[in-house]
């Protein structure tokens, strides 16, 4: 190679920073250009760099074998308890288990594999997408059984296989996330990343991206529209005509463009540059992309048009959301009933007032209803709310002060771990709120709201949302509306169940609560 490039040097003169050509006979040493990582490589270095496929068949192979491991305990445990139940005593079915496995294993690994299960970690989807694609393994597998001509007494061997499957491949993938986790961290692996875009915005994912990940970042610096813009805890690299000296260094692993509104020309050179060094770039997603994930296109028209539809949930959507909430919040008030009359106890005893408290807040379609909240604050707190505005520690329209005066002896214990919205159990049995959806709030943060906020008012309003399990108080307000309208987009009932099993570590962490 350093044959051909004299050659080439002899054929062309040499070109400066600026990418002028110099003039001949010029003392001016040659300027060497960051070698593009698409330009072909010699074989030795390129069979080294193909290394990595080894881990990826790794971590394929062992997700794979984790999941086959998982379906063989769900069909056994499965078809021990129906032998149980129905003959007596545990009992395996052997050829039950080689005739079901490997089609079930087959249907499993195709469909993992489609929705992304076996990717790197950092974009490998969770318990939504597994649940999911279990109960669609199910529901293929009955199909074809049915088409096969295979008979049966009842249906057990697939809902019964389907939650035994849910419980075991999730605790396996689990307990791989947690092992993994540890070795990288042991390993020391982190990254280096650049956040690009408005301050208000790099603070934002940097905030995010801090919090709790599942990659850890060394280092995260920034390059803000506004140079003088501060960022605390970070290094400031100035404007975007610093970054390709800093990408020289070799040391940064990642840019990520924060901004909605990056200018796409800016954008286009950005990508360039970190593709010629090798480094990685993502885009933090925008409220447009959002919306056009579940754009229809409308035929027949001039010019091709794409329908964005109202995200409501109406028909059997409707259907399974609400008996979905009916069935889970019965059962979640049968159950915590003792720990209810607990803290309707406690309330009573630390502090003169009603036991519960009725917040006037907005619900669907901005209409206002009575959320029931267990009463953390004294009875004329709403009162002394002008008194205690300047105390607020959050920006855009919700108020939140960690340590507000009005709050009684038990509230602030209530408020920590989220105990005093349990009450809300009972809005959902009367319709006026669903379990999981955009947090409802008070008509003083709802004044506060621009009009683009409220489209999250097109739905029942949530005991919990992804609020609650992306970050809770930590997010500005606009992140947390973005985060709103991804639900609205993305909703189906097993999101709802992986946010809902998602909020009790959030809680129990009590991260960003007060």
């Amino acid at each position: 190679m350093d044959t051909i490039g004299n050659q080439e040097s002899k054929k062309s003169l040499p070109r400066n920073a600026a990418g002028e050509k110099e003039a001949a006979g010029s003392s001016s040493k040659l300027v060497v250009l960051p070698r593009d990582v698409r330009a072909k490589r010699p074989y030795l270095v390129s069979l080294l760099l193909r290394m990595e496929w080894i881990r990826r068949a790794s971590r394929v192979l062992v997700l794979m074998s984790l999941d086959f491991l998982g379906l063989a305990l769900a069909l056994m445990v499965a078809l021990a308890i129906k032998h149980a139940i129905l003959i007596g005593g545990f009992e395996i079915n052997q050829s039950q288990i080689e005739h079901l496995l490997p089609f079930a294993f087959l249907v499993t690994a195709l469909l993992f594999a489609r929705n992304g299960l076996y990717g790197v970690r950092e974009t490998r989807p969770g318990l939504s997408k597994v649940v999911s694609s279990l109960t669609l393994v199910t529901v293929v597998a009955l199909i074809f059984a049915k088409v096969s001509g295979e008979q049966f007494s009842s249906y057990y061997i697939f809902y019964g296989s389907l939650f035994f499957a849910v419980i075991f491949v999730s605790a396996l993938r689990w307990i791989y996330e947690v092992i993994t986790g540890v070795v990288w961290r042991v390993a020391g692996y982190k990254r280096n990343a650049i956040l690009v875009g408005k301050g208000s915005q790099i603070e934002s994912v940097a905030s995010v991206l801090s919090s709790d990940p599942p990659v850890r970042y060394a280092r995260l610096e920034y390059i803000a529209e506004q140079a003088d813009y501060k960022v605390s805890g970070l290094r400031n690299l100035g404007n975007l005509d610093a970054l390709p000296r800093r990408l020289d260094d070799n040391q940064i692993d990642e840019v990520i463009i924060t901004d909605p509104d990056f200018p796409p020309e800016k954008a286009v050179a950005l990508v360039d540059e970190c593709h010629r060094r090798g480094v990685d770039v993502r885009v933090a997603p925008t409220t447009m992309e959002m919306l056009t994930t579940k754009a229809e296109f409308v035929p027949g028209q001039s010019l091709p048009l794409f329908a964005v539809r109202p995200p409501v949930f109406e028909g059997w959507d409707f259907i399974v959301k609400r008996s979905f909430d009916l069935i889970v919040s019965t059962i979640l008030v049968v159950l915590i009933s003792p720990l209810l009359l607990l803290i309707a106890l406690m309330v009573k005893l630390t502090s003169p007032g009603p036991v519960l408290f009725r917040s006037r807040r907005a619900g669907i379609g901005c209409r206002t209803f009575d959320c029931l909240k267990f009463r953390t604050m004294y009875s004329d707190a709403e009162e002394k709310q002008s008194e205690v505005e300047h105390l607020n520690e959050t920006d855009g329209a919700i108020f939140k002060v960690k340590n507000d005066p009005r709050l009684t002896p038990s509230g602030k214990f209530l408020r920590r771990f989220s105990l005093d919205e349990l009450p809300q159990l009972f809005n959902v049995l009367r319709g006026e709120m669903s379990l999981v959806g955009p947090r409802p709030l008070p008509l003083r943060d709802f004044n506060h709201m621009d009009e683009w906020h409220k489209k999250r008012y097109l739905v029942l309003p949530g005991v919990t949302g992804l609020w609650q399990v992306s970050g809770r108080s930590e997010l500005n307000f606009d992140e947390m509306v973005r985060l709103d309208f991804l639900y609205l987009e993305q909703w189906n009932v097993f999101l709802d169940l992986s946010i809902l099993v998602k909020t009790v570590p959030a809680v129990l962490r009590r991260r960003g609560a007060f």
